[in-house]
């Protein structure tokens, strides 16, 4: 699919607007509103609530910040080696940016929620749209598989990196969403909007590597 990017991108702006109108209701432990009430609802009730898989997550949130830094050095020993920012391999610095954009995303939503999670958090409501946890895991765990297939050669450390980067991806995000700390549509949501993310970056290292 060409410009899967902006779809996908457009399917975030448009989802988030639905789940502003669309049955509307006070909901979960907060009594707070939310969209697509009915169904956010049955879905907490469902899965009901788990603070420890809440916190193994949460700790496990540490992983992709890791590999932030991880890259983060890679680009630092980089610019001080060549001397310059612009003998730094073009696709870390696209890297730093887009790590950037995700972090200002997170930002935006913590400033202006879009609705809270169904429960508290040490007596705190929290921002629960879209669910941060799983926005920072689904933007930063496949620039992982990324970087090592554009600089590791052996074919089966790719695989093992991309096999264990899902496994670790599929549980952190269903760990979100069976922990009971965030409503469906905050996943829903996170998906969206860190896929864009992901291919908006990597379509832009594709259009370098074309003018190179």
């Amino acid at each position: 699919m060409k410009n899967k990017e902006k779809w996908l991108l457009t399917a975030f702006v448009f989802w988030t607007y639905l789940v502003l109108i669309v049955d509307v209701q006070q909901a979960g432990e907060t009594g707070t509103e939310v969209g697509f009430a009915t169904i956010n609802t049955w879905f907490h009730e469902w899965t009901g609530v788990s603070l420890q898989l809440y916190t193994i997550t949460d700790w496990l949130g540490l992983v992709p910040v890791g590999i932030c830094l991880i890259f983060g050095m890679i680009g630092l020993l980089q610019l001080i080696k060549r001397k310059g920012l612009r003998n730094v391999d073009a696709d870390l610095i696209l890297l730093g940016i887009y790590y950037v954009v995700v972090i200002f995303g997170y930002l935006i939503f913590e400033m202006i929620p879009i609705n809270y999670r169904p429960i508290f958090i040490e007596g705190r409501m929290e921002a629960s749209y879209p669910s941060s946890t799983t926005l920072l895991v689904l933007s930063v765990m496949p620039t992982l598989v990324f970087q090592v297939n554009r600089r590791v050669g052996n074919q089966n450390v790719r695989k093992i990196f991309k096999v264990m980067t899902m496994m670790f991806s599929i549980f952190m995000v269903g760990g979100r969403l069976f922990s009971g700390v965030h409503w469906l549509t905050d996943i829903i949501g996170s998906v969206l909007l860190s896929a864009g993310l992901f291919y908006s970056y990597e379509k832009a290292v594709r259009h370098y590597d074309k003018k190179e």
